[in-house]
């Protein structure tokens, strides 16, 4: 048995975005008119899709006249290099696992908006990730476990062949749902190991770059189960 492959989220997994994703919001509403929402509001309601959050930030709010401004700030703060910007040792990480053969592949609450600056073709994950799932490509949005079902489908693979990495419960919510290993990246420090309790995390790791070692150590686990209960048998 083997992971063939690496599914990941996005937001505070391979890049640390809640602070500065709570700056560029705020920034939206200000142009707005609107009162600014709390950090803690904000933390709250981290993971979830960004036109649901935002009913829960700032309520009554016009999502639409929101979506503009904040795409508009957004791209503002990505030329100035303050957002979605991948270190050099998560990326070195992505090109390890790929080079053990493995595929990588992106599945994130963002919409195709969100995420298009990170697939045009000079974005260094590019050429690096196989195939991106995002709510414009997906029926159902994490935690419901079918958020998975497109991957799976489309590309053949059974649910112990693959991994995902996140950062939240609401991750390790669906892809308990979906059968598939998670693995829960702490390096935001949002959140804490008693915050998974209830669900199975197959393991934890305290920077991203760590998911390598991780992989390997859980593939190691996987081949030892199986020839186990083939001496059983």
């Amino acid at each position: 048995m083997s992971i063939r492959v690496v599914v990941l989220d996005v937001d505070d997994t391979i890049v640390l975005n809640e602070g500065v994703s709570f700056k560029i919001e705020n920034d939206a509403l200000q142009l707005m008119g609107r009162p600014p929402m709390s950090r803690n509001a904000h933390m709250m309601t981290w993971g979830m899709p960004l036109v649901d959050a935002m009913e829960h930030r700032s309520p009554g709010i016009d999502l639409e006249q929101f979506g503009a401004v904040f795409r508009e700030v957004f791209f503002r703060y990505h030329a100035a290099g303050l957002v979605d910007m991948l270190s050099q040792p998560n990326l070195a990480a992505i090109d390890t696992m790929r080079g053990e053969g493995r595929q990588v592949m992106i599945l994130t609450s963002r919409s195709a908006i969100e995420v298009e600056h990170l697939m045009v073709e000079t974005a260094p994950l590019a050429s690096r990730v196989s195939a991106t799932y995002h709510l414009d490509r997906t029926r159902y949005a994490k935690p419901d476990p079918r958020v998975f079902d497109e991957l799976l489908a489309e590309s053949g693979l059974r649910p112990a062949e693959c991994v995902y990495v996140g950062d939240t419960p609401g991750d390790a919510a669906a892809a308990n749902g979906a059968g598939i290993p998670f693995v829960a990246c702490l390096e935001s420090e949002l959140r804490s190991r008693d915050q998974f309790a209830g669900y199975r995390v197959a393991g934890f790791i305290e920077t991203f770059a760590d998911i390598v070692a991780e992989v390997s150590r859980l593939e190691g686990q996987l081949s030892a189960t199986v020839t186990h209960s083939d001496q059983i048998a």
